[in-house]
């Protein structure tokens, strides 16, 4: 038998713990097996697609993207993160109440072909939009500071015109996020 500890985090503004994680098991399969969390996708397994990314929020409100099959579980205890599931507000019953923009940017700009990446974007993206909000980009610096922020995430189907065109459509339609 593995051993465990114990891990205790917030997931999606739930305190989640403690609960006896095995050690060494990878933080995306602790999302799918235990908290049935499957939004989060498992791509490469080694940390190279970014299909499994999460967001953590930092105690100062800066936001920050982490991949899940390569981080133990325990790499989070303590962390605050937000799943794919957990993006988009919701009611009581756990029905999206409104989507995120960036959400609404990949439906309007029909941004993805078979899905199976799109968590990863759609977490990638909301991170960047979130370094826009406190650090505008210059108009003349957009393209680049998106294939910056996205380039990492892996698309195996080459959706990466319409996931870019979607960010740079929201960026330049959110007040403050350019500048010129």
């Amino acid at each position: 038998m593995s051993e465990s500890l114990p891990l205790s985090l917030t997931i999606n503004g739930r305190a989640v713990g403690p609960v006896d994680v095995p050690l060494g098991m990878p933080m995306i399969d602790f999302l799918h097996e235990h908290l049935n969390l499957t939004g989060t996708r498992f791509g490469c397994g080694q940390g190279i697609c970014h299909a499994c990314t999460v967001v953590i929020e930092a105690a100062d409100g800066t936001t920050s993207e982490s991949r899940t099959c390569i981080f133990d579980a325990h790499y989070f205890n303590g962390k605050s993160i937000v799943t794919i599931e957990g993006q988009a507000p919701r009611d009581a019953d756990g029905n999206v109440i409104e989507l995120t923009p960036v959400q609404k940017a990949f439906i309007d700009n029909f941004a993805f072909q078979c899905g199976y990446c799109t968590p990863g974007f759609v977490t990638g993206a909301t991170v960047f939009m979130d370094s826009l909000k406190r650090k505008p980009v210059r108009r003349a610096d957009l393209e680049q500071a998106i294939e910056d922020a996205l380039n990492v995430h892996l698309c195996r189907c080459t959706g990466y015109v319409r996931y870019y065109e979607a960010i740079r459509d929201l960026a330049l339609a959110t007040p403050g996020y350019v500048i010129d």
